[in-house]
């Protein structure tokens, strides 16, 4: 790291790989069969001590009317243009809202069907647009499902391929079921996402403390799941294949990277156990941290300690996003956040335009002619 001051490209060619879409409250309820009109998410919840839930068909929503009218703005490309200008953004990465919640639905048919419902709805609409990089979401309660919603979000000219952080309702996402998953999403060149609270419930504790409490536990499966996909050997195997932590923030990754290199040495020396089975299986061709280096990244707003630890990680593992419009994202004052955590830190110019556009840029195949022009004004 130098002294020098960041570009100016940092400051309006910004891309947000954490930004997100409101979806309509009736989306899945108009157009679900009319048998499985039961799970149709209706929204979500605010619940005791800092838990959030899933509202379905014929729990209490808020009626439609100007909120909703508001929320639905997000679906405008010419509103989405005017903050992107404000925040000095060039493109976004798009995810759900309502649609992170889908992974909770108990029913397989019913799920599968949720998921191509949104897949199709973002598709037709923000996905059209190459300044938007709209994750598709992909259903784990059959493999033969997940493999069928990969094929559409590839036809459907989708950005990236999103997964639940925990394999509900499958198993982990080290077991052999999933080779085939992780072979088809590989060839497609498109990257995995996994958003915070993505297959679980995120209410860990109860009683005083357990908001904040329970909202590090839920960032804790980030380093669970990237750690599990390393040490299993899915990255080893898949050396084309890039996973996105989103929203987890990024300062993880060199905690993970050290421990499990430590682990593993550490673990080497014992050999085999008292039954025979050897404590560290596979035995890779790299340490684990080569693998996250390589192939694990993670948004993240404002976490100067990601980048204070770069020196260590590498710049390619870290991508900034504003979370756009949620409240804990960073607009309305992401130019003057991403100036402060730049200067402070001193970051080379290099480095700033790797974790503010360039990362993001390559892993979810922006056009690089259609970044460097202007954003409409209409």
């Amino acid at each position: 790291m130098t002294a020098t001051a960041p570009s100016v490209a940092v400051d309006t060619g910004k891309i947000s790989a954490d930004s997100h879409v409101n979806e309509p409250r009736e989306l899945w309820s108009e157009n679900l069969p009319a048998s499985m009109r039961a799970q149709a998410m209706k929204g979500i919840q605010a619940g005791d001590d800092g838990n959030w839930s899933l509202i379905l068909e014929g729990q209490h929503v808020a009626k439609a009317g100007e909120d909703e009218a508001h929320r639905l703005l997000m679906l405008d490309p010419r509103h989405r243009y005017e903050i992107m200008r404000h925040e000095g953004v060039a493109g976004e990465c798009i995810f759900p809202t309502i649609g992170l919640y889908v992974w909770m639905l108990d029913d397989r048919a019913g799920g599968e069907a949720s998921c191509r419902v949104y897949n199709e709805f973002v598709s037709d609409g923000l996905g059209r647009d190459p300044r938007f990089k709209c994750a598709g979401v992909v259903p784990v309660w059959s493999l033969e499902g997940a493999l069928a919603e990969v094929q559409f979000i590839v036809d459907a000219g989708l950005g990236a391929v999103m997964l639940p952080t925990v394999s509900r309702p499958g198993p982990g996402w080290n077991h052999p079921q999933w080779e085939p998953l992780w072979s088809a999403i590989e060839e497609t060149g498109l990257p995995v996402v996994m958003h915070q609270g993505t297959g679980h419930s995120m209410q860990y504790h109860r009683g005083p403390g357990a908001a904040v409490a329970s909202l590090l536990a839920t960032q804790s499966e980030a380093p669970r799941a990237a750690a599990l996909l390393a040490t299993s050997g899915v990255l080893a195997n898949h050396p084309r294949l890039h996973v996105v932590f989103v929203e987890y923030n990024a300062a993880w990754l060199g905690w993970v990277m050290q421990t499990i290199d430590f682990y593993t040495t550490s673990f080497l020396r014992y050999g085999v156990s008292h039954g025979g089975k050897p404590w560290i299986n596979p035995v890779l061709p790299e340490p684990p941290s080569f693998y996250i280096r390589r192939q694990i990244h993670a948004t993240f707003q404002d976490d100067p300690v990601a980048l204070h630890n770069i020196p260590f990680t590498g710049a390619q593992c870290i991508l900034w996003g504003n979370d756009y419009p949620h409240e804990e994202g960073t607009y309305p004052h992401s130019r003057d956040i991403v100036k402060r955590l730049t200067a402070d830190l001193n970051l080379d110019p290099d480095v700033a335009a790797q974790v503010f556009s360039t990362n993001a840029a390559r892993l979810f195949n922006f056009d690089e002619n259609v970044l460097s022009q202007p954003i409409p004004t209409r």
